[in-house]
């Protein structure tokens, strides 16, 4: 038995499916959704799957304050955390925690499929670079889902109060003790546009520098070497303008996110609103 924990901010337009997709999966897991700050319909739209979760309401509009709350009502590992904006492919629940029961490895994500259907040309280029760097082939990457094993819950007490929790998470950990589940797989919907792309990503890239800034012990854990990706890329002319792409986001957020560290404590969480339009 695991238990899972769902943090929703206003997220009405998706959390019945994300919901439905967990239960479908789930015999007798333990789901724990806390809905946070919200100013739309998710509580009540969460409500109606009141007999097969655990449902908590917060006034204080913080991920990381729910995600508290939720670990404080978990009573199962292992522990499994996921945005409320994403779609585990059927199996992906079990996959992970047979992974972490095995032993070998202490935390780990399944592997994310992009779903590009409503994505610009800009946007594919961008993750088509992105998906091939260092980071995201070495596991257990930030695609809104990690789960931990009992032993490793204990490497920290509480989730700190930061942008990153996933990268928190995953830099508690050396690279030969977490990793991507093999066949497990997490749909994320990609922007629709570079507008939506680069507003994701400069809190990605703040969340990177607040991080370093507060925890500059576990950067050891976090070895990244995309000179030798990159040069790969030079090499091929036909992804000249897929890198163009991505340099110019890394720059873009680059600096976006180094002024908003300066002002951090007023900083506005950003997430995409283009994959959460509401279908008809």
């Amino acid at each position: 038995m695991s238990s899972i924990i769902i943090p929703a901010h206003n997220e009405e337009s998706l959390i019945s499916n994300t919901i439905t997709k967990v239960l479908d999966q789930s015999s007798n897991n333990e789901i724990i959704v806390v809905v946070n700050g919200c100013t739309d319909n998710t509580y009540d739209t969460a409500n109606s799957f009141s007999n097969d979760i655990t449902l908590i309401k917060s006034d204080i509009p913080s991920k990381i304050n729910a995600l508290n709350i939720g670990d404080s009502h978990a009573t199962s590992y292992p522990r499994i955390y996921m945005d409320a904006d994403i779609q585990l492919e059927e199996g992906t629940l079990k996959k992970i925690t047979d992974s972490l029961l095995k032993g070998k490895l202490l935390a780990v994500s399944p592997i994310p499929k992009m779903d590009f259907s409503s994505s610009s040309w800009f946007v594919k280029a961008y993750y088509d670079i992105w998906l091939s760097l260092p980071y995201c082939i070495s596991g257990m990457m930030g695609a809104g889902v990690y789960a931990l094993s009992k032993e490793a819950r204990t490497r920290f007490d509480k989730f700190p109060d930061i942008i990153a929790d996933d990268g928190y998470v995953r830099a508690l950990f050396k690279e030969e003790e977490r990793g991507s589940v093999k066949d497990a797989y997490v749909i994320v919907k990609a922007p629709a546009s570079l507008k939506w792309l680069l507003k994701i990503k400069i809190r990605s890239r703040l969340g990177q520098m607040e991080l370093a800034s507060k925890f500059p012990e576990l950067l050891k854990n976090e070895e990244k070497s995309y000179s030798g990706a990159l040069s790969n890329f030079i090499k091929k002319p036909q992804k000249w303008p897929k890198l163009f792409i991505y340099l110019f986001v890394t720059v873009v957020t680059r600096i976006y996110a180094k002024n908003n560290l300066k002002k951090i404590a007023d900083y506005q969480w950003e997430k995409d609103m283009s994959s959460r339009i509401k279908k008809e």
